[in-house]
């Protein structure tokens, strides 16, 4: 297990504009440092659209061929999500893509009523948490953050603790931007791990304005990365002995 460093890319997405999304991601990852995990906004190549034809064929994904091909390229991890059409059913899915080309999904649990997207997806039944490089990540979709049951931490009879970092990617909106930045803190504190939370910037089709505030949060409650609200991507690293001397020295999840 090694220090990881995650890239989260605030972006400000094209509505409903594959080709110009994937344009953008690869152009604004030229330069960027080398990274082991990026992360992306919720629905990466369409914003939060309820428009279903512009769901990816599952089998046949323009999504995650293209994700596929940028993380073999950087030799990097990538999580986002993608509204999909798998079989007769839609999902908005989450996709943990690994360099060597494995693919984790992660079907959103709560969808989001108050947008109706409860009308269009079905959703997951499972918490997803993926092994990396020795890290434990659980894989969350934007709403799912505002429901605590869904992610409890614990500690397994053989004492190991079931996750180290939460990783959700949103599209969260401006106007409830405050409930996002205390669900994150909360998240970090009550679980004694790491929370990333990568949201968007810009305004989508149905004009609502997003501001951001990707961050990164330890499971003190500290900043390693502030909420910020220009595009841009921003580069963290979870640190393997802040994680055990917190969890050390603070022995909550025993009680769990």
């Amino acid at each position: 297990m090694q220090d990881l460093t995650i890239g989260l890319f605030q972006l400000d997405q094209v509505w409903q504009d594959k080709k110009a999304n994937f344009e953008h991601i690869a152009k604004q990852l030229i330069t960027a440092p080398k990274l082991e995990l990026l992360l992306l906004p919720e629905m990466f190549h369409t914003g939060f659209s309820m428009e279903m034809s512009c769901a990816d064929d599952w089998q046949h994904s323009q999504g995650l061929h293209f994700l596929k091909e940028l993380s073999q390229s950087h030799q990097m991890a990538i999580y986002t999500s993608l509204m999909v059409k798998d079989g007769s059913a839609f999902f908005n899915r989450g996709v943990f893509v690994f360099p060597h080309g494995e693919v984790v999904t992660y079907d959103k649990r709560k969808a989001f009523g108050l947008g109706g997207e409860d009308q269009y997806f079905q959703t997951g039944n499972k918490e997803v948490i993926v092994n990396f490089l020795g890290w434990k990540l659980n894989l969350q979709i934007c709403y799912d953050l505002r429901f605590p049951e869904l992610v409890r931490n614990r500690i397994s009879q053989e004492g190991e603790v079931a996750y180290d970092i939460l990783l959700n990617v949103a599209n969260w909106p401006q106007k409830r931007i405050a409930h996002w930045d205390a669900l994150i803190k909360a998240r970090a504190i009550e679980n004694q791990c790491y929370v990333l939370g990568c949201n968007r910037v810009g305004q989508d089709g149905n004009l609502l304005v997003y501001n951001g505030h990707s961050q990164a949060v330890d499971l003190i409650g500290d900043y390693l990365a502030a909420p910020h609200e220009q595009e841009g991507l921003y580069v963290v690293i979870c640190s393997v002995s802040t994680l055990k001397k917190g969890r050390k020295s603070l022995p909550f999840l025993k009680d769990a």
